[in-house]
């Protein structure tokens, strides 16, 4: 399992638009799952599934996305997971870190063009 969180500063529709976009353009085998969505007040959550095909590994992986804001203060939680042939144990997290850190790359990005 691979995780990434940040504190960070922006508009909530648009960062979240950013990641579904680089994510799914980022790899030809990437696929949305699903999502949920949570108001209260000016709080704000949403929760996205992604799926993509694990070169490395020869597997399919997914990644989770918690996305909280509170006005432009934001808080994004990544978790991916999967992508080990074992049958009892991980033998590789390659594939998963890999995910993350195409998603870390997307932040870094859109963090670098404000």
């Amino acid at each position: 399992m691979a995780k990434y969180e940040r504190h960070l500063t922006g508009n909530f529709d648009d960062f979240l638009q950013t990641l579904d976009t680089g994510i799914m353009t980022g790899s030809i085998t990437a696929s949305f799952q699903d999502g949920s969505d949570f108001a209260s007040g000016g709080v704000r959550c949403a929760v996205r599934v992604y799926e993509r095909h694990s070169m490395i590994g020869g597997t399919r992986l997914s990644a989770n996305i918690t996305l909280v804001g509170n006005g432009d203060e934001l808080f994004l939680s990544v978790i991916a997971a999967g992508g080990s042939g074992a049958m009892f144990f991980k033998i590789n997290t390659w594939g998963e870190e890999s995910f993350v850190e195409k998603i870390v790359h997307i932040v870094e990005s859109y963090l670098n063009a404000r």
